[in-house]
């Protein structure tokens, strides 16, 4: 017997209709593994990015930017999950006007993080609560404080160089490993600053993740003569779902090393 509908907002308040959600489509890699890790048998599409879990076979539908609308409508899904940073507010309203409902995602903190994907998994998709998702809250929980913080500027691309600003996730996580952004105050969430300023700002460290650019040992720190680099998992600073009980110490080492 089919369920009642209900109208469900989501994380911008916006009414989603939903019925029993049986087919998932997500164009978020980190949702996409936050599902597969709970209820995989929901997922058949994904997008081209979603690494996570390996093992993942569902239909891919093309990239977080340019997602095949077509595609994507004819898997029928009850339900696509998106963010409103990864995706696109066009491609959202294309498959809103072709009958799809989009559940989109609004994430900047760790507390708003963890929140969403209970009221996703929970709310929205009726699952149980699944156990990583307390695994992740009590390893943010048992970071320790720490009374010293290190000034950072945190490069995400360059050509041209842009840098975590004010209001962003990763910014949050780093913040509660003492990891002080030197630009958290910045009018934009990721302002494009030129190498010579991040210089002369006097960073103590720049953190260079491995996502969306790929830094590497030789690609970023050259960039920074006698600045210390540290190179993180991307996956691990940018990514809310299961990758976040393991965070704290995969970065905290990467941190240090």
């Amino acid at each position: 017997m089919a369920s009642a509908p209900r109208s469900v907002p989501d994380d911008q308040g916006t009414p989603i209709p939903l019925g029993a959600i049986r087919r998932m489509v997500s164009l978020v890699p980190s949702l996409t593994e936050a599902v597969a890790a709970t209820a995989p048998d929901l997922l058949v599409g994904a997008t081209d990015w979603c690494t996570h879990p390996a093992e993942l076979s569902v239909a891919r539908i093309g990239g977080t930017k340019n997602p095949d609308i077509a595609k994507i409508v004819a898997l029928a899904p009850d339900l696509v999950v998106a963010n409103e940073e990864e995706n696109r507010a066009p491609d959202l309203a294309a498959l809103r006007a072709a009958g799809i409902a989009v559940w989109v995602t609004e994430v900047r903190s760790l507390p708003q993080a963890l929140a969403s994907l209970e009221r996703l998994l929970t709310v929205a998709c009726g699952l149980p609560r699944p156990p990583w998702l307390d695994a992740a809250g009590q390893a943010w929980r048992e970071v320790p404080s720490t009374p010293r913080r290190v000034r950072a500027v945190v490069p995400i691309w360059r050509r041209p160089w842009m840098v975590l600003g004010r209001d962003t996730f990763a910014g949050d996580l780093l913040s509660r490993l003492g990891v002080e952004l030197i630009h958290s105050r910045h009018a934009d969430r990721y302002p494009a600053i030129p190498v010579a300023e991040l210089l002369a700002a006097g960073p103590d460290l720049v953190v260079l993740p491995d996502e969306p650019y790929r830094f590497t040992a030789d690609d970023g720190p050259e960039a920074f003569p006698g600045v210390a680099c540290a190179l993180v998992s991307g996956r691990h600073l940018t990514w809310y779902g299961p990758s976040l009980a393991e965070a704290p110490a995969l970065l905290t080492a990467q941190l240090r090393g």
